[in-house]
């Protein structure tokens, strides 16, 4: 019974992977196109960083990329500041780690090459006790 439990967790995992794909292109899409957003982006699943994984990894294809529509190889300082954007997104963050992914990678149109980072070093991951409304920690010894 307990291989089967894995074979349905591993089709739920996958369907909510595509769902966060798929919600993310519509509204990438949805900024774009109303002017919010100075380019489209584009999601999908890659590869990832195989330094980078984790014991919430997916077993294959770990990584989130995110492809620019701009038309030119961006600067390495416009590719961090897009994965800046999104990293400082924690619930997105925490919800990419959870849907086991482990590589953020941005990366233009035009060209070979990206950025990339390392999703549970911005997850805020073991902050027990920590409460963003205060910046504190609670509790004591």
């Amino acid at each position: 019974m307990a291989f089967w439990y894995k074979i349905v967790e591993w089709f739920q995992d996958r369907s909510d992977r595509k769902r966060l794909i798929e919600s993310f292109n519509a509204s990438a899409r949805e900024a774009w196109i109303s002017g919010s957003a100075p380019t489209m982006f584009k999601a999908r699943v890659s590869k990832g960083d195989g330094r980078y994984k984790t014991a919430m990894s997916s077993l294959f294809n770990s990584g989130f990329r995110i492809t620019t529509l701009a038309g030119r190889q961006l600067t390495k300082q416009e590719l961090v500041l897009i994965g800046q954007v999104v990293l400082e997104n924690v619930p997105l963050v925490r919800r990419m780690v959870a849907l086991g992914f482990d590589t953020l990678e941005i990366h233009s149109d035009v060209g070979a090459y990206g950025c990339k980072w390392k999703l549970s070093d911005y997850a805020q991951i073991g902050m027990i006790g920590y409460t963003a409304s205060n910046n504190n920690i609670e509790g004591g010894l």
